[in-house]
């Protein structure tokens, strides 16, 4: 059986892809990016939530890494563009799910991406998150409709959990750009200590057994 990583956010997209995938026989290992204190309490214990009702109508056990990334929402907000903040935001996202991949032995990263749907999701944005993954991504909602992935969250019983009462990431700018050049991005993340932002997440996570959520 093949495993990835996913990435789980309290939304209404990771879950339905994480679903999809473990119907296909795929083994997952959930990944949550803790974005406190941009979001709150209600957004990580929704994300929890989500991953307890995947194990129960899927019946596959989910083990689930809980990784702070609210410091590094800060680094890159003091110190790089502002308009290019999500991309840094899902970049960094990518570089710490290859590294659980690497500890879980997980062959892929799987994200509950649609394109168009945010600004780090238009064609563009998408290949400059893209280049810096060594894993392959795998999107399986990517060309899906919003309400079709809708339909799909109530049927499988996510989609109430997903829109409970939650704090939206507030580090967010106000103009993200929707259509950045990878060597903007790459420049500007010169800027800051990347590996050592890496690690720093690595360190503060915790993980928690199917049994323990």
């Amino acid at each position: 059986m093949s495993k990835l990583v996913c990435l789980v956010s309290g939304g209404i997209d990771s879950p339905v892809a994480a679903y999809m995938m473990i119907r296909r026989g795929v083994e997952i290992v959930a990944v949550h990016m803790d974005n406190r204190p941009f979001t709150d309490d209600k957004n990580l214990e929704k994300a929890l939530h989500l991953v307890r009702h995947l194990q129960k109508v899927t019946g596959s056990p989910i083990r689930t890494y809980v990784v702070p990334h609210g410091p590094n929402h800060v680094t890159f907000a003091r110190n790089c563009n502002r308009h290019l903040h999500c991309l840094f935001c899902r970049r960094m996202m990518f570089r710490v799910a290859e590294r659980i991949a690497e500890r879980e032995g997980a062959v892929g990263i799987l994200t509950g991406e649609s394109m168009g749907q945010v600004a780090s999701q238009t064609v563009q944005n998408l290949t400059v998150v893209t280049r810096v993954a060594k894993l392959p991504l795998i999107r399986p909602l990517i060309g899906m409709d919003k309400q079709d992935i809708i339909g799909i969250a109530r049927k499988i019983g996510t989609y109430e959990i997903s829109t409970l009462p939650g704090l939206c990431c507030t580090i967010v700018p106000k103009q993200p750009s929707t259509a950045a050049k990878l060597t903007d991005v790459t420049n500007e993340e010169e800027r800051v200590d990347i590996s050592a932002l890496v690690e720093k997440s690595l360190e503060g996570m915790y993980v928690l057994a199917p049994e323990a959520l």
